[in-house]
């Protein structure tokens, strides 16, 4: 019986096969502080969720979805994301991309912080082929909405300081309202997003970042060895009033010794002239204890 030989299709590619950059250039000066403000400040957070470093934090890399020639166009490159539950390295190598296909876990969060109005990265234009074959190339939120189903979608502007943020529910993006505070809560992570004004790598602006579920903010490396400092400025200064206060109590103690002691030399001298007078009197014959 003859066999039939059948040409299976080359496997998949993997982060090391694949384009890490498609080329283009970071839009603007804010995008990877940005990235860092928002990776540095949710470090503890994610230490507790994942004790044992499962996760990872892709920035400014892409997401390949689909295979496609060339293959960055089968990707797509949050400025940020976050994925639970996968090792941070592959085989010992830190990833280059991050390949869906191979991984099979959607990212939980990502963000685009917008350089122009944000409709880019509001394109639902959905993937297509027309009569003649030609591809219609899929905006952003088609892609992670309807393909990779990321659960919380966020568009910052930069210029204007706008932010959105959209869940995923019922198979498509519902955009969500703000909380009495201005943020938007992560309710998977426990945290909330908003934003924060303030200097950051000397640039004075609004920048994306968490707080936790009572609305206080999640702090950076930089900002908690200052606050640190402060902390052990005041104990020094606590310190320093406890020892004031000691030696007040010491100054007091000793002369309230003083005192005593001036009294008791006071007594003493009562007591000898009364003596040396009544001795006087006694010599003159006179009883000093008579009335």
């Amino acid at each position: 019986m003859t066999q039939t030989k059948i040409d299976l299709p080359p496997a998949f590619p993997d982060h090391t096969q694949l384009p890490e950059s498609d080329g283009t250039f970071v839009k603007n000066f804010q995008e990877h502080p940005q990235s860092i403000i928002l990776t540095d400040s949710i470090g503890s957070v994610l230490q507790q969720l994942h004790p044992n470093g499962d996760y990872a934090i892709g920035q400014d890399c892409g997401i390949y979805w689909r295979e496609t020639e060339p293959p960055e166009k089968g990707a797509e490159a949050p400025d940020w994301f976050y994925v639970p539950n996968v090792p941070p390295l592959l085989n010992g190598e830190i990833r280059r991309s991050y390949v869906l296909w191979r991984e099979l876990m959607a990212p939980m969060i990502a963000l685009e912080f917008a350089s122009g109005n944000g409709d880019e990265e509001r394109d639902a234009t959905p993937l297509s082929v027309s009569a003649e074959g030609e591809t219609t190339k899929p905006g952003k939120f088609w892609v992670y909405e309807r393909i990779i189903r990321i659960p919380y979608y966020g568009i910052f502007e930069v210029k204007t300081s706008k932010l959105e943020v959209y869940n995923w529910l019922n198979f498509s993006y519902q955009k969500l309202q703000p909380n009495e505070r201005g943020h938007y809560p992560i309710t998977p992570l426990g945290v909330e997003l908003g934003l924060w004004h303030g200097t950051y790598q000397n640039q004075t602006q609004h920048w994306l970042r968490w707080w936790d579920s009572e609305g206080n903010l999640l702090l950076i490396g930089e900002e908690r060895a200052q606050l640190e400092r402060q902390r052990a400025e005041q104990e020094r200064q606590r310190a320093e009033q406890e020892r004031q206060r000691a030696e007040q109590e010491r100054q007091r103690a000793e002369q309230e010794r003083q005192r005593a002691e001036q009294e008791h030399q006071r007594a003493e001298q009562a007591e000898q002239k009364s003596a040396r007078l009544a001795e006087r009197l006694r010599a003159m014959g006179i009883d000093p204890d008579s009335e």
